[in-house]
């Protein structure tokens, strides 16, 4: 699989109608609480009913698509991880395709950001779970399978060294011989995997898809341009958080890059695309699609990069376009949101 290409020019805005619909979730389709309402269950099945295809672009990983894996009658793939993760929904949330960030790069920006701004620690995210240092902020619904310093995580031996093999419960395990990253919330235990399942815990199978830096004390926006400057020419920089949290992903990996490439296998143009966003990590995919909406929520550059806006996640704000391109046979609507 080759990495995503660079995000393509974008395609003048055109009355053509749209084949597909492209999403984000946090912030856009989900409400804050993470839930997917009614309203916006019937937009979707009324858009794929009509025969427009429905993409969810997210910068989650494919184990937390399961708020919306119920809600794809058609095709079952989403975008995930900023780009770097093709998942068929329809299998579990298997992923089909992979766009890594090589070990010795990710090494060389987690070098060059400790030198930039001191502080900064990092989360390790692989194709089957996440693994962090010590003083990253830890995840309530994905605790760590392995917790040490990132230039260990991202070594050679990180394997053999932190996650053997035998089927005994040891420091890095849980209970049943899972890595604590396969445990839901209490301690339920995931589905074990094959060793040749790409989505599941054999190590040997997992590249990195994805690496993320936390500052502290930094303003979120200022720690994303510095990271751009200090490191921006080993990989791509994206944030989709209010926090100082930074997604880093291989050279010209992006949302755009690969949903290009997916409409591109589909014969879809980007003319015929209708994109939903709210965050930085949206914004290359905003300004690719031939007509984008920035949600009422959205960070100021968002809005600066579409070509219209709707009403907030919480007020859903994406149905409402899917019911009007149904209605009105195409995607104008009201831009005065």
């Amino acid at each position: 699989m080759t990495d995503a290409p660079a995000t393509p020019p974008r395609a003048p805005e055109t009355a053509v109608a749209p084949r597909l619909i492209a999403t984000d979730l946090d912030g856009t389709l989900l409400h804050d609480d993470k839930t997917v309402s009614d309203r916006t269950i019937a937009a979707l099945a009324a858009a794929e009913q009509a025969g427009i295809e429905v993409f969810f672009v997210t910068g989650r990983p494919a184990r937390w698509m399961g708020v919306v894996s119920d809600h794809v009658h058609g095709h079952g793939l989403a975008i995930c991880a900023n780009g770097a993760a093709v998942v068929d929904l329809h299998r579990g949330g298997r992923i089909v395709e992979v766009s890594p960030l090589e070990r010795t790069v990710a090494l060389a920006v987690v070098d060059a950001l400790r030198s930039a701004a001191p502080g900064t620690s990092f989360a390790v995210e692989r194709t089957g779970g996440i693994h962090y240092e010590p003083q990253y902020p830890p995840l309530l619904l994905d605790p760590a399978a392995a917790v040490a310093p990132a230039e260990k995580l991202l070594a050679d031996d990180f394997v053999s060294t932190l996650c053997p093999e035998a089927d005994e419960p040891d420091a890095t395990h849980g209970p049943d011989g899972l890595s604590e990253a396969a445990h839901g919330p209490g301690g339920r235990s995931a589905t074990r995997h094959s060793p040749t399942d790409p989505a599941g815990p054999a190590f040997p199978d997992q590249p990195v898809i994805k690496l993320l830096a936390h500052h502290p004390e930094l303003d979120p926006d200022a720690f994303l341009q510095l990271a751009r400057t200090a490191a921006g020419d080993l990989a791509s920089f994206t944030r989709s958080s209010p926090t100082a949290l930074l997604e880093i992903s291989g050279p010209g990996v992006s949302k755009a890059g690969t949903l290009a490439r997916c409409c591109a296998e589909r014969g879809i143009s980007p003319d015929e695309v209708v994109a939903f966003g709210d965050m930085p990590n949206d914004i290359e995919m905003l300004s690719w699609a031939g007509t984008s909406y920035a949600m009422a929520n959205a960070h100021p550059d968002v809005l600066a990069a579409t070509t219209g806006r709707t009403a907030s996640n919480n007020d859903d704000g994406v149905a409402a376009v899917i019911e009007r391109i149904l209605h009105n046979g195409g995607p104008r609507g009201d831009r005065s949101h």
